[in-house]
C-alpha cells in the first residue's frame, strides 16, 4: 500500500491513491464515474484484489476513474462510508455511491456490479 499523502497523477490507467484531503475533488467532483477501493496494506484479501482494480483501470479508462483509500490511514472516510470490512469497493456516479462491494470480486463480477465493459480490442 502507498503512502496515505501520495498525489494523484493524470494517469488513470492506474489506480491512484486517495485521501481525506483530495476525496471531494477526486471522487464526489470528479467528471466521470469513479470505483473507491477501501484497502489496507495487511489485508491479504486486498492483495488479491489490488491486479483486479489495476486491470480494471487499464481496461475502462475512458468509463471509470479507479482509485484507491488506505482504509487504515484515512479513519475519517472509512467511518463517513461504513467500510467495516476489506476491501470494500464503492461505486461513485456524481458524487453519489450507486453500488457497494465488499470482499474480493473477480473483474468480471466487479464489471457486471457497475453495469460496465472493458474497452473493444
Amino acid at each position: 500500500m502507498q503512502d496515505k499523502n501520495m498525489n494523484v497523477t493524470e494517469n488513470n490507467s492506474q489506480p491512484v491513491q486517495i485521501n481525506n484531503g483530495n476525496f471531494d475533488s477526486e471522487v464526489l467532483n470528479a467528471k466521470q464515474p469513479v470505483l473507491v477501493a477501501f484497502l489496507t496494506a495487511w489485508s491479504r484479501a486486498c492483495a488479491v484484489i489490488s491486479p483486479v482494480l489495476d486491470e480494471i483501470a487499464s481496461e475502462c479508462v475512458s468509463k471509470l476513474k479507479v482509485v484507491r483509500v488506505n482504509a487504515d490511514a484515512n479513519l475519517d472516510l472509512s467511518v463517513w462510508y461504513d467500510v467495516q470490512s476489506i476491501p470494500t469497493l464503492l461505486y461513485f456516479v456524481s458524487g453519489n455511491v450507486r453500488a457497494k462491494i465488499i470482499g474480493t470480486a473477480s473483474k468480471e463480477a466487479i464489471l457486471s456490479k457497475l453495469e460496465l465493459t472493458p474497452k473493444e480490442s
